[in-house]
């Protein structure tokens, strides 16, 4: 295993923690003081000077490892700088390395044709548009996705969408203008996964409606966003199939492997920014007499947190090897193991911040209630934690099965 990083990464690493500390850090009150004065369904100026001056300082794209429309970086070289993006709930986007659109660009880079791109990707990759994933349903265990209903028929030269979705993220933005869609086209082909396809929509095609905002314990995400989304006789061209019919679960893989461990490497720098907070509010906050630093608990809990996100760090850095080494399907056990351990790693250390942190853990004037939010969230999201278990101990288990046959 080797984790050191490229002279580029290291170079990108000093840059992008500079850019952070001297503009992103001291814009967050302000992007929420904006959003709640402008609407919080209209993206905060601020986001737009911020995403213009990492636009000319070369700190852009940064997650795509296709040198032609990326950075070209490495898995290992990107991890570092993706947890120094998660420190701050707004950094992702600034860079234009925020998801949906980080792994729709994927997408789009390894999939799409050349009038997809020039369409699609090029503008996504110039951060002038947004775009969501529309894949999890409210009927049905969408933890496996071959249980989708949502149909994708032809109709001539065009295809016909209906369906109803939930968690469709990002639709809600009134920058977006793209909807990448998984649907059936074969519903009784034999393979079940060679049922689906993914269709790329345009945002304003008669027939989609938004029928709800969703919630994460209260937070909306604004302007970003989580809906629910009902497609009605949604008429597409048959040309904005990604990949051809009935390879939408092949794509589906493709993408959430990268998407996986770019959460958990945000996940590890957020938690990280949390355990700062809690070390900073044991040294200087006094109750019966003493500093809570003094207090057994406190410091028991500071060490397991240290324990704790070293652990997820060193493991996410490993699967982000294995990915560079074997790719994709060769690292899914590791990206499973990560994507089990980064989201309750980092519940377990925000909840401690939170506890030490008292009343004013649970309000809005830390950052501590709304990264528990998303971190529980993403035991769920990208694949719940029971069907990632169930995967590791699948894999660990076969060289030890009989042979069939």
């Amino acid at each position: 295993m080797d984790f050191t990083l490229s002279p580029r990464a290291q170079d990108l690493q000093q840059r992008l923690q500079a850019f952070m500390d001297r503009h992103v850090y001291p814009a967050e009150a302000e992007f929420k003081a904006e959003l709640d004065r402008h609407g919080r369904w209209h993206e905060p100026p601020v986001m737009e000077r911020l995403k213009a001056l990492a636009k000319a300082e070369g700190l852009w794209n940064l997650f795509l490892p296709d040198p032609v429309h990326g950075a070209g970086l490495s898995n290992v070289d990107y991890a570092p700088l993706a947890e120094i993006m998660g420190r701050s709930p707004i950094a992702s986007e600034v860079f234009n390395c925020s998801a949906p659109d980080s792994g729709n660009m994927e997408i789009l880079a390894r999939y799409g044709t050349p009038e997809q791109q020039a369409r699609w990707l090029q503008p996504l990759l110039e951060g002038r548009t947004r775009s969501c994933f529309s894949m999890t349903e409210p009927e049905v265990a969408s933890s496996d996705a071959t249980n989708i209903e949502a149909e994708i028929t032809r109709d001539g030269d065009h295809y016909l969408v209906n369906g109803r979705k939930w968690w469709t993220s990002g639709i809600a933005d009134p920058r977006c203008t793209l909807i990448i869609f998984m649907g059936k086209t074969s519903p009784d082909a034999a393979d079940k996964h060679r049922q689906q396809s993914m269709l790329l929509i345009p945002r304003d095609t008669p027939g989609i409606t938004v029928v709800r905002n969703l919630s994460v314990f209260g937070y909306d995400d604004a302007p970003h966003g989580h809906s629910e989304v009902l497609y009605e006789n949604v008429r597409v061209p048959v040309a904005n199939i990604l990949l051809g019919e009935d390879r939408g679960f092949e794509i589906a893989q493709g993408r959430l492997g990268p998407g996986r461990i770019h959460h958990c490497m945000r996940l590890v720098g957020r938690a990280e920014r949390c355990l700062e907070l809690m070390c900073k509010r044991a040294a200087n906050r006094v109750a019966f007499g003493k500093p809570l630093s003094s207090q057994t608990v406190t410091l028991e809990r500071i060490a397991e947190a240290r324990v704790l996100i070293d652990q997820a760090r060193l493991l996410t850095l490993h699967a982000a090897w294995k990915m560079d080494t074997v790719g994709i399907k060769g690292a899914r056990k590791e990206i499973a193991m990560i994507k089990v351990a980064a989201p309750q790693m980092a519940c377990r250390v925000m909840d401690w911040a939170i506890q030490l942190h008292g009343a004013a853990g649970v309000s809005d004037d830390f950052i501590l209630a709304r990264s528990y939010a998303q971190a529980r969230g993403l035991r769920i999201a990208d694949g719940p934690d029971e069907v990632h278990r169930n995967q590791i101990g699948r894999l660990e288990l076969q060289p030890w099965l009989p042979a069939k046959g």
